[in-house]
């Protein structure tokens, strides 16, 4: 029995010592390392050298760029092609000429502006920056030679629109730039919940005086499935009807008569 447990106390001393042996050798420490390290999650988030860095912010003044090249050909547009009528305010600069220029120009409901050297005055209601200054020119050749004539909008007066029905501010607003219905809504505060985006349409006068409907789906536009095509010209209505909820909030308005009634009439 003390031999049996003397073979067995050396048995354990030896695999003790073989196992340390092992744990401490070159290969075992490789392969925890190995095994830590496969454990560890690769780093996924490397950052943007500077090369991609610039050419992301290139891209971005590109874009930028680009927005501002057509906002300023939309302004373009409008403003050589705007017609001009009462209420405008428009300057008239003849180069090297100060006594034959003038500044800040209020067109009177007769449309007849009145300069140096004109005393019938020249009539602009009607026509665009461009044709106006050519008239002039026409008109200072006899006084100037080879005049160089250049008309500017100062203040658009004339153009006006209408935005009414259920929205948050309804009224008549001057158009200072191109418009599409619904930068008109938009500026007229937008669509009221009683509003139905769906039914939106733009009245525009016809020459014949007739006024006909455009349909203009708004709620196909803010949810991209309709495109924003329908710009304004003057004199243009913008009707938002309302929808079922304004139908509600009628029949709740008179809830407080019907009971004033029934409370004075003994219940009914």
């Amino acid at each position: 029995m003390k031999k049996l447990f003397t073979q067995t106390l050396v048995l354990t001393i030896a695999l003790a010592i073989t196992a340390s042996t092992i744990a401490q050798s070159p290969t075992a420490t490789r392969q925890r390392r190995t095994t830590s390290e496969s454990a560890q999650p690769a780093a996924t988030d490397q950052p943007a050298s500077p090369a991609e860095s610039t050419a992301k912010a290139q891209d971005s003044r590109a874009d930028q760029a680009s927005d501002e090249a057509e906002i300023i050909q939309n302004y373009n547009n409008f403003f050589t092609t705007y017609k001009l009528g009462p209420e405008d305010i428009i300057s008239v600069t003849v180069f090297g000429q100060e006594r034959y220029s003038k500044q800040g120009i209020k067109i009177p409901p007769s449309g007849r502006i009145s300069l140096a050297l004109v005393p019938d005055g020249i009539f602009v209601n009607g026509k665009t920056v461009d044709q106006v200054s050519e008239l002039i020119k026409k008109r200072y050749d006899e006084y100037i030679i080879d005049p160089q004539v250049s008309v500017s909008l100062d203040q658009a007066g004339s153009y006006r629109y209408s935005v009414i029905g259920d929205v948050a501010q309804p009224g008549i607003r001057l158009m200072t730039r191109r418009l599409s219905a619904t930068e008109a809504i938009a500026e007229a505060g937008g669509i009221l919940q009683t509003g139905d985006k769906k039914k939106v349409y733009v009245l525009r006068k016809q020459a014949n005086g007739n006024l006909q409907p455009i349909p203009v789906n708004v709620s196909a536009i803010y949810k991209g499935q309709a495109p924003d095509s329908v710009y304004l010209l003057p004199g243009d209505q913008v009707i938002v009807p309302g929808n079922k909820w304004k139908t509600f909030d009628k029949i709740t308005s008179f809830l407080p008569i019907l009971s004033f009634a029934r409370i004075f009439a003994g219940g009914f």
